[in-house]
């Protein structure tokens, strides 16, 4: 008696799930090299003591030429100065949210600096609290409880081995580095990063209400990214003129690398990245799925880095975080808005279909 053939089409996978297979090769590729340039920015940082204004300006001013060379804004027809106003005003948000980073990212370290950035989806939550009105105020309550309770916990020090309550998947720190962050576990920890993220929220959501279609979003991006680099350029100066730098003995901190990086895959890539998967995906910087591929990240370069990490504290404050988003961001069933909550800011996307966009 011949057996039963197998029937191969049962455990294909679906068209679909084959088509958008690479799009989120691309989205986690994009977010681990952005990782990359987030420490050894942090690396160089801490290594040189170089000033954080002046470290900003290069980047941006890096950053802006290339985007200037990639999206040549000055060719083609002309932007209006409804188009110009708004951009130029981001681009102030975005120097001083930048600068917020930077201070954060030099007193908390990578993994809290970018939680932080998901500290935006507060307007997200606050947007839905305030405007809707399908019925789920409680539940929007707890998620931004539940996120204030994640930012506490990481404030902390649950992320950090050093203070975390739980010893899984811990990492053996030397203490010079326990002493240096000594006076950095404290609840006003968290502020910089958080304040960063907002307004990083702020800037995305100008850019989106101002720029609705893709080439006029990337054109106006370069003319934003410019008016950040004028924005900071007298602070820089100033700087330059009477800062001085302290150079230590840190194995990591290589200048080149770290402005390279930061320019390249912190500023260039991932916009490029992020309004691609934006667009194709439906995954928006502040929704869980996009704290899930940064937290696998986060936890390889952490490791590989060897920094004060603890595992098991990470994971349960990224958890809390996540589902706090999602609460808190929730609307009626099936249809869940693309700017996860910002109901006060919505767009009129008719190529998109909202009722079939994923969580």
């Amino acid at each position: 008696m011949l057996p039963p053939r197998l029937n191969v089409e049962a455990f294909a996978l679906p068209p679909a799930a084959t088509k958008m297979a690479p799009m989120h090769a691309i989205h986690i590729v994009g977010r681990c090299l952005r990782l990359v340039s987030v420490y050894a920015a942090y690396h160089y940082v801490i290594a040189r003591g170089v000033s954080l204004t002046l470290f900003v300006f290069v980047c941006l001013s890096g950053s802006a030429a290339v985007f200037s060379a990639l999206q040549r804004p000055w060719r083609g027809r002309p932007l209006p100065n409804s188009l110009l106003g708004p951009a130029l005003v981001n681009g102030g948000v975005m120097a001083f949210s930048l600068l917020l980073w930077a201070n954060g990212l030099r007193n908390c370290g990578p993994v809290r600096t970018i939680l932080g950035e998901y500290a935006g989806a507060v307007l997200g939550a606050l947007s839905t609290l305030l405007f809707s009105r399908n019925g789920l105020v409680w539940r929007r309550i707890g998620g931004l409880l539940a996120m204030c309770a994640a930012y506490y916990l990481l404030s902390q020090g649950w992320a950090m081995s050093s203070y975390s309550p739980f010893s899984f998947g811990s990492t053996n720190v030397k203490e010079v580095l326990v002493e240096e962050e000594e006076g950095l576990i404290k609840s006003s920890s968290m502020l910089l990063p958080a304040f960063s993220g907002i307004l990083a929220a702020i800037r995305r959501i100008i850019s989106r209400r101002v720029s609705m279609k893709n080439h006029a979003k990337k054109r106006l991006h370069a003319v934003t990214v410019a008016a950040a680099a004028c924005f900071i350029f007298p602070f820089a100066m100033f700087k330059l003129a009477v800062g001085k730098q302290h150079s230590s003995s840190e194995p990591y901190g290589s200048a080149a690398w770290a402005y390279t990086s930061t320019i390249l895959f912190g500023v260039v890539l991932i916009f490029y990245v992020d309004t691609f998967v934006e667009d194709r995906l439906h995954i928006v910087v502040a929704s869980p799925t996009h704290i899930l591929v940064t937290g696998v990240g986060i936890v390889l370069f952490e490791y590989i880095y060897g920094m004060d990490f603890s595992l098991l504290g990470f994971v349960i404050c990224a958890t809390i975080l996540g589902l706090g988003i999602y609460e808190a961001t929730a609307t009626e069933p099936n249809i869940r808005d693309l700017d996860q909550g910002n109901s006060f800011l919505k767009e009129d996307r008719s190529s998109v279909n909202v009722l079939t966009l994923p969580s």
